[in-house]
């Protein structure tokens, strides 16, 4: 399971890694670990980040400091994208007239002023 979990990663690291040289930008880090199914806030992005000990002029992260934290994130279930269930209550919570949808403006609305 830990060698699967590991090539896994490796190879979603692989798709940023534009220069072949084990390396990504480290802005690419959160849409690494979300192509991998895991949905963190970008606070806790960063305090992976931290864990991955970037100390390279530029902001890029290699591979063997990158693979162990995200293998512990992936073998520890981290960061589940929340329940369609869940999703579709709130989403009918917001839907105040029942209608199967929320106009634009009603959307704006709640994320910007409730």
């Amino acid at each position: 399971l830990v060698a699967e979990i590991k090539k896994k990663a490796t190879e979603a690291f692989e798709v940023f890694d534009r220069e072949s040289n084990q390396t990504v930008d480290v802005r690419e880090i959160g849409c690494i670990i979300r192509s991998l199914g895991c949905f963190p806030s970008e606070a806790e992005i960063q305090e992976l980040i931290e864990k991955m000990e970037v100390e390279e002029a530029g902001g890029f992260v290699h591979l063997e400091r990158f693979l162990p934290v995200v293998t512990k994130v992936l073998l520890d279930r981290r960061f589940r994208p929340i329940p369609e269930d869940v999703i579709l209550h709130a989403f009918e919570a917001l839907d105040e007239n029942k209608c199967g949808y929320i106009t634009k403006e009603d959307l704006v609305k709640y994320l910007t002023e409730e």
